[in-house]
């Protein structure tokens, strides 16, 4: 399906506006885990994963053909004439450490191949739990991939 522009931008727009509210959610979610730590009376007896979401941004392309042909539907000079949403590059997708965790339809973490990413799933679902919570019932992030 072909998007028309102001359609596709307007989507992109979207989109990169969800990396950005999921990324302030996961910070606020461990602000609530380092503030936990620093109130209890000793460490967690267990190591707390450190993730993050891949860097994402919207690129837009201006057009720039100062003798291009005038007229109705023609693209105007300096007008933007395509819009892409540019992510990190995970650098190696084909390695076999890469899990769907939590699927966007269903709440509970699913079983994983080995005891360290069912540990990561649990953890994940921790921070729904955490998010959910800190937005009075409003937000939290599901899909969980990596």
């Amino acid at each position: 399906m072909c998007l028309s522009l102001h359609e596709e931008s307007t989507t992109l727009y979207h989109e990169v506006n969800v990396f950005f509210w999921a990324k302030g959610i996961l910070k606020m979610m461990y602000d609530y885990i380092n503030h936990s730590i620093t109130d209890a009376t000793g460490p967690p007896p267990f190591q707390i994963p450190c993730i993050r979401f891949v860097d994402a941004a919207l690129i837009l392309a201006y057009s720039d053909r100062p003798n291009a042909p005038q007229g109705p539907g023609v693209l105007k000079h300096g007008r933007v004439s395509t819009v892409y949403l540019a992510e990190e590059l995970i650098e190696d997708p084909t390695d076999n450490n890469f899990f769907k965790y939590i699927h966007n339809g269903n709440p509970v973490p699913r079983k994983q191949p080995n005891k360290a990413a069912n540990k990561m799933a649990q953890f994940l679902s921790f921070t729904q739990h955490v998010q959910y919570a800190k937005t009075g019932g409003q937000v939290y992030i599901s899909d969980y991939q990596g």
